[in-house]
């Protein structure tokens, strides 16, 4: 009896799972959309789809592997090097993606702030935000988790709002001229913002992770999962939709703040300010978060004898501080090689590089999922289904990374053989040790 009330309920998990998903990932989002037009709505359709496959078959791989996360997923199909690859390729998103997150608080700061910034004041306000996060850290994880559960908040409430009683400000006739403002081929049209809508996604892979505080997780997970990541999409698509009908495309593409821009025109600008704020601490609290996620992602990796030995090294609040200086001093470097005229397109190359290498443990994890469901001795009917689930979701997957474009997969591509090249460097140890 108490076993099970200490469990969580599949509403409970789906809550949980919804809000892991949402965050700061969103707050950007319109401004990249506007360039595209409002035929992104079919872009956050394909994704709605690809994702909910994806989410499912992580579902099956996190009820049926014995081995946790997305490198122990691949290590079924690719052994070791398939596992430090997963591994890595994730690191290395992160800390693209978090670059993103804190360039996204710079620029509702300087919204907010009424202040004008250069691209290279952007970049060191960028750098700041990320050093002070990571300072944040120092004391472990208590302070940071208790201020990012309260920070996310502050961007899905205004999102929720928007959702619900944007409608009453609505132009049908501001949408439909905004389709496609610049006359591009269908396919290209729909395929601009596909990484865009992706990127607003990621973080499924997470929700698996709880199955086993949930009861009956066979039945439960997957649906927690879909639901999840259903109301999700729901939300993601009427939210940026909405901002389409309200606010005029043309200034829309020009926003650092497209969300406390919307609000203003549909109050004033002391509401806009109070949304921009609030997102602002959101951005804050989710740079906070994930500067410890990607610290405790390298540090685990360390620990298994994938990254070096300094990434494993904690202090006496259990913090990998110096782990989090080399990774913070990495994405320092990779702030002034992104710097761009104007701070929505630097997020814009961000975003595509966190996608681009963030898809790698995707695929393979997709991948890996035959073997895992041999491996668990799963019915084969129900084998066949969650593998052709996860096809369709490695097919999506590979969608996404053609949609982002050659330059920005050009990149992610040398970052992915510098990662076979660092194998190859550590293989030795763990053939000795399999001898």
């Amino acid at each position: 009896m108490s076993e099970n009330r200490a469990k969580m309920s599949v509403t409970q998990l789906t809550l949980l799972t919804a809000i892991n998903m949402m965050g700061s990932g969103i707050v950007m989002l319109p401004t990249k959309l506007a360039e595209v037009g409002t035929i992104s709505i079919l872009s956050w359709l394909i994704t709605a789809l690809g994702s909910l496959c994806l989410a499912y078959a992580f579902a099956k791989c996190g009820m049926f592997s014995k081995r946790p996360g997305m490198g122990g997923y691949t290590e079924y199909a690719f052994g070791k090097a398939g596992n430090f690859m997963a591994n890595y390729t994730y690191g290395v998103s992160l800390l693209f993606a978090n670059i993103a997150i804190a360039i996204t608080c710079v620029g509702y700061g300087a919204e907010f702030l009424e202040m004008e910034l250069s691209p290279v004041a952007v970049c060191i306000s960028t750098i700041v935000v990320l050093w002070l996060c990571t300072v944040a850290n120092f004391a472990g994880a208590s302070i940071t988790g208790k201020f990012s559960s309260v920070a996310v908040w502050c961007a899905i409430l205004p999102v929720l709002c928007l959702s619900v009683i944007g409608w009453f400000w609505f132009s049908p006739t501001m949408y439909i001229e905004a389709w496609n403002p610049h006359n591009e081929p269908f396919f290209s049209a729909v395929g601009a913002s596909i990484s865009m809508t992706f990127w607003a996604f990621l973080g499924l892979e997470s929700a698996c992770a709880n199955s086993d505080a949930v009861d009956n997780p066979e039945k439960n997970v997957p649906i927690a999962v879909l639901a999840a990541t259903i109301g999700v999409a729901i939300i993601y698509i009427v939210s940026t939709n909405i901002i389409a009908g309200i606010v005029p495309n043309a200034e829309l593409v020009k926003s650092n703040a497209p969300f406390g821009l919307t609000f203003t025109m549909m109050f004033n600008s002391t509401i806009g300010k109070i949304v921009m704020f609030m997102l602002v601490l959101s951005c804050a609290g989710s740079t906070l978060g994930w500067q410890f996620t990607i610290a405790k992602v390298f540090q685990q990796s360390a620990v298994d004898g994938f990254f070096p030995k300094a990434f494993a090294k904690v202090n006496k609040w259990e913090a990998p501080v110096l782990g989090m200086l080399i990774i913070v001093a990495v994405q320092t470097g990779f702030c002034f090689m992104t710097i761009s005229p104007e701070l929505f397109k630097q997020f814009n190359r961000l975003v595509d590089l966190a996608v681009v290498t963030n898809i790698m443990p995707y695929i393979l994890s997709m991948a890996a999922l035959p073997v895992i469901m041999k491996a668990a001795h799963v019915e084969v009917t129900k084998a066949k289904v969650y593998v052709f689930i996860g096809f369709v979701g490695a097919v999506y997957s590979f969608y996404a990374l053609f949609s982002t474009g050659i330059n920005e997969v050009f990149w992610g591509s040398l970052a992915t053989f510098l990662g076979w090249t660092l194998w190859g460097f550590i293989a030795p140890k763990f053939s000795k040790n399999e001898a």
